[in-house]
């Protein structure tokens, strides 16, 4: 069993001896407007603009959002998204526009578990997507090449550990497919190792109520330095595959959500920044 596998296997066991978390005291969400307007060159034309907030303090990373009025409603669990959200750091980084949303259902019964929303940075000049490329393709090009956050927003109360071992599930899954189309090396693999463990740690033992959102933040490359994942109020990893697989796997297949894979590759459909 590789290094990787067993460094899964490990952090889904209940028996694994858990990390001791001290949880980050999480900051409220605002529903005031933002006072300014930008122009934003975006799929959805949006025009409010919310602020995600990311600073790194002891180790910790904190994210606040301040949430513009100017949103997107699922109409399948009446959950409302920011058509755009901009991330505050040290190195400016324009909006990220809303490219789509969708429900993830679960059973026979498809009982509603979360509404979930991409964003991303599609003005970023790294990306090169023609008109006539594959939608699924330029899913792949804005994922690699651009910042992005995945937005989770439970229909009901659940718990951080729930959703950790869903992600530790869905890095198996991508880990099994890069295995088979020969994509991750050896030194990779072991390279996942330590921030996989770390995925597992920075999720506290505690509930996630109802409603309550989870940013993951997907930071755009930088050359020479390994790509940051950040869960909002909890933590990140850093690390190129775990990292950019983790955002992938909701658009491998139908993904955890069908609905918002079609949204995506709807809005993305007629998409362009490149002759």
């Amino acid at each position: 069993m590789s290094l990787l596998f067993r460094t899964l296997a490990a952090a889904r066991s209940n028996a694994c001896q858990r990390s001791t978390i001290q949880t980050v005291a999480r900051r409220p969400f605002s529903t005031s407007a933002s006072s300014s307007t930008r122009g934003l060159r975006s799929l959805l034309c949006a025009v409010g603009v919310g602020a995600l907030a990311v600073s790194v303090s002891l180790g910790r990373v904190y994210l606040d959002s301040e949430q513009s009025s100017d949103r997107i409603t699922d109409p399948a669990t009446s959950i409302e998204f920011p058509k755009a959200i901009s991330v505050q750091a040290k190195t400016k980084i324009p909006p990220l526009q809303l490219v789509g949303l969708g429900v993830r259902t679960v059973s026979f019964l498809g009982i509603k578990v979360y509404s979930v929303g991409f964003y991303a940075d599609l003005s970023n000049v790294n990306l090169k997507i023609p008109k006539d490329m594959d939608p699924e393709d330029k899913i792949r090009e804005i994922v690699k090449n651009t910042d992005c956050v995945v937005r989770i927003v439970p229909t009901r109360s659940t718990s951080y550990t729930h959703l950790r071992d869903a992600f530790i599930r869905a890095l198996q899954g991508r880990l099994v497919i890069a295995k088979k189309e020969g994509t991750l090396s050896e030194e990779q693999e072991q390279a996942a190792a330590s921030p996989i463990r770390k995925l597992k740690s920075i999720f506290p033992n505690s509930p996630l109520a109802k409603h309550t959102p989870l940013d993951m933040y997907l930071a755009a490359p930088v050359p020479g330095r390994p790509r940051a994942l950040v869960f909002r109020d909890l933590g990140a990893i850093e690390n190129d595959w775990v990292s950019t697989e983790l955002v992938l796997h909701y658009f491998e297949g139908d993904g955890p959500s069908p609905p918002l894979k079609k949204s995506v590759l709807d809005n993305l459909k007629d998409f362009s920044n490149y002759p």
